[in-house]
């Protein structure tokens, strides 16, 4: 970490934002999820929510709170330890998602393949093998951004825009993301998947959160026709921390 970092800066009138890099990496999305945790788990006066993103974790204060001494926690805290080094928080689970890679349901993987230099085959191989940590949710209500993968994914993203159904999986900069919803993006769209992410119905609406764990396993067109009904969509959930 540089000189600078970790640092706090302000978020408007009513919270903080504690940064731990300036672009994403594997040590400061670390950072980001176990301060997060820490700092929940102090109970701090004053404070309304938290949430992180990709390498920062924010807190927001509460109405009437003292905003000097909900800093002075959040200051003593980041402090206190080398957090790039942190354990994950506890509460992780591994989600297997069954992937159709391809075909007319996600027609930009041979471009996206090309982009990164490999043939369709060795696409669908790196992107099926990978198993990749939500970094963050964001965008829309549940949708994980996850990696990081290879620097050969580091793609940029198309300024024409294309659209994309719920549940669809796309990639860029050495990301993933698994659409909650349609969407116009300029991501490219490689796999389809039938995982609902976003149940409002449900107590936890969000399925996934950050430190989970995916991956993202390929499937025929028929095994994909015939994943269960329901909002799983045919993935495995297990608990790892």
């Amino acid at each position: 970490m540089t000189a600078t970092l970790p640092r706090i800066v302000p978020a408007g009138l009513d919270g903080l934002i504690v940064r731990f890099g300036d672009i994403l990496s594997e040590p400061a999305n670390r950072a980001a999820l176990a301060y997060r945790a820490a700092f929940d788990a102090e109970g701090v006066d004053g404070v309304a929510e938290t949430a992180t993103s990709l390498v920062s974790t924010f807190v927001r204060f509460a109405p009437g709170a003292d905003p000097d001494a909900v800093q002075a926690r959040a200051a003593t805290l980041m402090d206190s330890r080398d957090w790039t080094e942190a354990a994950l928080p506890a509460g992780r689970r591994l989600v297997r998602v069954p992937t159709l890679y391809g075909t007319d349901r996600a027609p930009q993987l041979a471009a996206a393949a090309e982009a990164a230099g490999l043939s369709d085959a060795d696409a669908v191989s790196s992107l099926s093998s990978a198993r990749l940590r939500v970094t963050a949710i964001g965008f829309a209500p549940g949708q994980p951004y996850l990696g990081t993968l290879g620097e050969e994914w580091d793609i940029p993203r198309l300024t024409d825009l294309a659209q994309v159904p719920a549940a669809a999986l796309v990639v860029a900069v050495r990301q993933l993301v698994l659409f909650a919803q349609a969407s116009p993006t300029g991501w490219r769209h490689v796999g389809q998947t039938r995982l609902q992410l976003f149940r409002p119905e449900a107590d936890t609406p969000f399925v996934l959160r950050p430190g989970d764990e995916v991956t993202f396993a390929s499937i025929s067109e028929n095994a994909f026709d015939d994943l269960p009904a329901g909002p799983d969509g045919g993935a495995e959930w297990e608990d790892i921390a």
